[in-house]
């Protein structure tokens, strides 16, 4: 009986965390829920708790620190984190990229990430590498956006303007689509 209290106890007493979901209807209205009623929702972001494997208890709280930590828009780091991965850490791409901010080997190497699957790892990485394509292209945060997705080189290569490929131009759209989501989204859980 003592035992059948004290594990009720704790299971009541044990912090409960809820993820959010959203989805952009065909009138370009945003849905917001914690309990997604449909496959259009996809997951946004976690109350807390969020399975990060670090002293973070999301990964919204992991973003902003490390935002903070190299002086990038946390807007940024989050629409490229949710354009990349969808806050999956174990995905990996057909090139081999791993993790939420899909990091190259050769990249993750640079910037001292020895476990691209990390979480913390992972986005420290990313965002010191962002920082940096950030201060190469003089804050010009469409041609870091471009340069994160297609190289340095490639940004070099067409004058300092974004590569005419198909796949950069459409990146550099979406990562500025989730921005544009994720502000809007902190607008509406503020009211």
């Amino acid at each position: 009986m003592v035992v059948s209290a004290l594990a009720l106890f704790l299971a009541l007493s044990a912090p409960v965390f809820a993820d959010y979901y959203s989805y952009v209807d065909e009138d370009g209205a945003i849905h917001f829920t914690n309990i997604p009623r449909s496959a259009k929702y996809k997951w946004f972001m976690a109350e807390g708790g969020g399975g990060v494997e670090s002293n973070y208890l999301s990964y919204d709280e992991l973003i902003h620190h490390t935002a903070r930590k190299y002086e990038v828009p946390p807007e940024l780091v989050w629409a490229i984190v949710k354009t990349e991965s969808d806050f999956n850490p174990y995905v990996v791409s057909k090139a081999g990229a791993v993790g939420l901010m899909q990091l190259m080997p050769e990249t993750a190497r640079m910037m001292g990430v020895r476990d691209r699957y990390d979480p913390a790892q992972n986005v420290d990485g990313g965002v010191r590498f962002l920082s940096h394509l950030l201060e190469k292209f003089k804050g010009r945060e469409s041609l870091a956006i471009a340069a994160y997705n297609a190289g340095e080189t490639a940004i070099k290569r067409y004058n300092n303007q974004i590569p005419p490929f198909k796949e950069t131009r459409q990146y550099v759209v979406k990562v500025n689509k989730n921005r544009i989501l994720y502000l809007e989204t902190v607008k509406n859980i503020a009211r």
